[in-house]
């Protein structure tokens, strides 16, 4: 966790954009230490390219797309989790059109791309965000707050008006086991009249049983979710996504309410914006710092302990 990482070989793999409704080339390519995020346009004249940063954000209705010199890359918001799941650093994202396939609704095909191509560490140190004073977005009914924490915890809760998703909540610690195993196999979900009306504006083309969950007025159209909290592990994703815009992987405890991809990027760009309420640190001083925490932890119940013998002896 010290130290950045690309990946070791190149791999692609084909599918069709959410909305576009088109098929997709996407190949994933290792990149140089301090290159971050890459996305490049290879279907246009030069092959243009796009770091995937909060400043290149343009549109985040429905998904997450990002902008430069008017060359768009759309809906990149579970590729991005799968990278910050993975700790990703540094990585060449070439496309032959203008979304990220959609795969399964979920970023569970991305990790097994990102495992199959290998993970290799770099030399030099990552960098983490670290939160220091609470920055918060939203309303009272509507809201996404980060708050000091020495790991990076998300607390989600969800709550429709639907009979079937009223409420549902989850807080976990985001580590890589939670990501690959709980989070990343969440797939995207919508209702079936939202559904509906994307189609009728040009979007959600693609979309299918196959891509996503699908709630009726009823019930869910799909044959079953693959977990109980699919639905607010996959905002938890989405979350995580988003939030890799800033370029560094986080320490918070992010707490949302209701929440979507329009807070997370305007949480994104309140952090940014406040640099007082934040640092940098290096993973290498991280995990010395945590190592040193666990010491003590450790030790000091031995000291309670031998302390607490020492006393029974001296009163006998």
């Amino acid at each position: 966790m010290g130290y950045q990482k690309t990946i070791k070989n190149p791999i692609s793999c084909s599918g069709i954009g959410l909305h576009s409704g088109g098929k997709v080339r996407l190949s994933l390519k290792p990149a140089p230490l301090g290159s971050g995020i890459i996305f490049k346009r290879v279907d246009l004249p030069g092959n243009p390219s796009i770091p995937a940063r909060i400043e290149n954000l343009i549109n985040v209705n429905y998904a997450t797309s990002l902008c430069q010199d008017d060359v768009q890359i759309q809906t990149i918001e579970h590729l991005m989790a799968a990278f910050a799941g993975l700790g990703i650093d540094n990585i060449i994202v070439e496309l032959d059109a203008a979304e990220v396939p959609i795969m399964d609704g979920s970023a569970a095909p991305f990790i097994y791309l990102l495992h199959e191509a290998g993970i290799e560490i770099q030399s030099q140190p990552r960098y983490y965000l670290r939160i220091k004073k609470s920055i918060r977005v939203g309303g009272d009914d509507k809201f996404v707050m980060l708050s000091p924490a020495n790991e990076f915890r998300i607390s989600y809760n969800l709550d429709f008006k639907h009979h079937l998703l009223r409420h549902q909540r989850a807080s976990l610690v985001c580590s890589e086991d939670v990501f690959t195993e709980k989070l990343a196999r969440a797939r995207t979900f919508g209702f079936l009249d939202e559904v509906m009306e994307l189609r009728k504006n040009g979007l959600a083309k693609g979309g299918s049983l196959d891509n996503a969950v699908v709630i009726g007025r009823y019930n869910i159209l799909n044959e079953g979710l693959r977990f109980s909290e699919e639905f607010v592990y996959h905002k938890i994703m989405d979350s995580i996504g988003d939030l890799y815009l800033l370029g560094y992987p986080l320490l918070g405890h992010l707490m949302a309410h209701k929440a979507g991809h329009s807070l997370h990027s305007e949480l994104t760009y309140q952090i940014i914006n406040q640099p007082d309420k934040w640092e940098l640190i290096s993973g290498v001083e991280y995990k010395e710092q945590q190592l040193q925490q666990q010491k003590r932890f450790t030790v000091y119940p031995q000291l309670q302990r031998a302390n607490a013998l020492f006393q029974r002896r001296a009163v006998v």
